[in-house]
């Protein structure tokens, strides 16, 4: 899949439906996505425990269900929305697309700074390396940057 149907096929359709779109994030998650799985792998290569394009991991998936979801039932509502009954949230994220973003959008929107610019390409970056990829992953700025530059430009 490319870039553009990834995003208008599943990426703003599903951030519209969760009431969680902007500019914004569209932008943020694309290029999350862009960094973490270059939009190519949705297992993680080396068989690391991540998942997705946005390669979630599973505690992840657990910490924003029992420490976000469970305390906002309206959100919970909206992100059950996209799930398969029966099938763990884990399993499916690998495959069910609209599900990966919801919890992708998630993990950021728990974190109180306001996201960045959707123009901010260094601030975007930023923000991915602190709250996403953290201190401890191997993910720098720059990289993101060029990354994404490599994609949409």
């Amino acid at each position: 899949m490319n870039r553009h149907q990834f995003s208008t096929a599943v990426l703003k359709p599903t951030l519209h439906k969760i009431g969680l779109y902007s500019h914004e994030a569209e932008r943020l998650l694309i290029g999350t996505a862009i960094q973490e799985s270059r939009l190519k792998y949705i297992v993680q290569l080396g068989g690391g425990p991540a998942l997705s394009y946005f390669q979630i991991e599973p505690d992840t998936i657990h910490d924003i269900n029992e420490n976000y979801l469970k305390f906002r039932p309206s959100l919970k509502e909206k992100a059950d929305y996209f799930k398969v009954e029966n099938i763990s949230v884990e399993e499916q994220i690998v495959w069910n697309m609209a599900l990966s973003v919801v919890y992708a959008r998630l993990h950021y929107r728990r974190i109180p700074e306001k996201l960045p610019d959707a123009d901010d390409l260094t601030g975007q970056a930023r923000y991915w390396k602190r709250y996403y990829n953290t201190a401890l992953g191997r993910g720098t700025e720059e990289e993101y940057i060029a990354n994404y530059r490599r994609e949409i430009e």
